[in-house]
């Protein structure tokens, strides 16, 4: 038993001072305790590599994103087209009918204006690039419970409401920085940066009746059914079923939505005192908030057509292939255990000198290219056995997986996949928790998701002149005495 923990000891320590060694040049000879013929052994093979072209991408994020961007570094275009939904509380009320003053020549209540405000936390490229920009009132809602994707599209799925039969598509041109809100406006403290649009156009609903803008409609509804607006799938079913934002023109932008707003003005009395008011609905992570993204496709296929280099580029751009040497590795190695089998992904800087620059994607997932879909449908969590995180390494500019040893495992078990020993790298954003205090403090990774923010570069490898990935392995053997 000592001499089995002593080796066991010995065995860990030889792994760890390989495997934290990022060089390879001692790679390839071998450690032999002649006592207990402990024998530890390390070689490198050649990886090959190629980009794939992601197509779509499973969706639903807690960010939206609305604009248009070329990335200046591949030249590609991307569009995000926001779909939103509203979300009502079950204690929502309007003041009482007497109280609010603003009224028509008949003295029915409207509203003197209405408008949705898409706030931004963040974007990309220029403030100050006009977009064209299409506000479509949905026919129905996107139902919960289904699977959406990165190339969901509302107008082409038959989602949006025609305007034919009084639907809402109102156009307008903007920039990030709105020079339509005063000065006085945007430079207050709290001020929260977000897009307006106006619904205070001439408003016909589904049974024929007509409102002077959208905001009379809402208010109107709610006199005649205020339990519509108490219930969320009664008011997205019978009342507001949401909105599709849709880039029409322009580039230069593209904005982080975090909430959209749906807005009330009207003038209320309160205590003999007249004075204008909203209400409002917004969205939360109780309704559906899908981007539907539109890539240059053709352009893509290009870009993974290169050699000499790899892409890993988001949202649902290009995702990089792995074919790890299984067979290779595992040949007369049978018998032995794989104790580490570690990859390094490196970087190759952007040569576009843009200020608008992609950014670095900062986290990514291995997993078996059979299992690539499952994994996100699944909410599946890395498991360091067939899956795995790396961090990008600003200083070697690289990604790091330490130790891949369990998919070469599996890949040897499994030897009837029909990709097998294949692997695909995908970025990805994190979400994660910190459980314990002190030195028991940890991070805990809590979801994966596609990344859906704008990313792009490349790796080294997808070459056959000596600047592959490689892929360096520690084979572990006890043989006793």
């Amino acid at each position: 038993m000592r001499r089995k923990f002593i080796a066991a000891l010995m065995l860990a320590a030889c792994i760890g001072m390989v495997s934290c060694d990022d060089t390879t040049d001692s790679l390839g000879g071998s450690l032999i305790d002649n006592g207990d013929k402990l024998s530890i052994k390390a070689d490198t093979f050649n990886v090959a590599s190629e980009t794939m072209v992601a197509g779509s991408v499973f969706a639903r994020s807690a960010t939206g994103y609305l604009g248009r961007m070329v990335d200046p570094e591949t030249n590609t275009t991307v569009t995000g087209n926001l779909m939103s939904q509203f979300h009502v509380l079950s204690k929502y009320e309007l003041p009482a009918k007497d109280s609010i003053m603003s009224r028509d020549a008949n003295n029915e209540i409207i509203a003197d204006s209405c408008d949705i405000r898409l706030y931004y936390s963040s974007y990309y490229g220029d403030s100050l690039s006009q977009i064209k920009l299409t506000t479509y009132e949905l026919s129905k809602p996107v139902e919960e419970g289904i699977t959406y994707y990165s190339n969901f599209d509302p107008e082409a799925q038959g989602y949006i409401r025609p305007v034919a039969q009084g639907g809402i598509a109102e156009k307008r041109s903007f920039t990030l920085t709105d020079y339509t809100e005063a000065d006085s406006i945007r430079k207050k403290k709290g001020y929260n940066r977000n897009i307006i649009l106006r619904l205070n156009n001439q408003y016909k609903d589904k049974n024929g009746v007509t409102y002077n803008n959208y905001g009379t409609y809402l208010l109107r509804k709610y006199l005649q059914t205020p339990s519509a607006f108490r219930n969320p799938y009664r008011f997205l079913h019978e009342i507001c079923p949401g909105f599709y934002f849709k880039i029409d023109g322009g580039s230069g932008s593209m904005a982080h939505i975090q909430v959209a707003q749906l807005n009330i003005y009207f003038k209320n009395k309160q205590k003999g005192k007249v004075s204008a008011i909203s209400t409002n609905f917004v969205s939360t992570e109780e309704v559906l908030q899908l981007t539907n993204f539109s890539n240059d496709n053709t352009k893509l296929q290009q870009l993974a057509n290169e050699s000499g280099h790899t892409y890993l580029k988001t949202p649902a751009g290009l995702f990089t292939k792995l074919t790890l040497p299984v067979s290779d590795i595992m040949s007369g190695h049978t018998s032995d255990s794989i104790n580490s089998a570690k990859v390094v992904l490196f970087r190759e800087n952007n040569s576009s000198t843009s200020d608008y620059q992609f950014g670095i994607p900062q986290n990514v997932v291995m997993v078996p290219a059979d299992s690539l879909q499952s994994f996100f449908a699944n909410n599946r969590l890395p498991d360091n056995k067939t899956s795995f995180i790396a961090t990008y390494n600003k200083t070697t500019n690289s990604y790091v997986f330490n130790n891949i040893s369990g998919i070469i495992n599996f890949f040897s078990r499994n030897t009837s996949m029909p990709a097998w020993g294949k692997v695909v790298i995908v970025p990805v954003e994190l979400q994660t928790v910190t459980q314990g205090t002190g030195n028991n403090k940890k991070t805990i990774i809590t979801k994966v998701s596609h990344n859906m923010s704008l990313s792009s570069t490349k790796l080294l490898g997808n070459t056959s002149t000596g600047k592959n990935i490689q892929i360096s392995i520690i084979y572990g053997k006890f043989n006793g005495r």
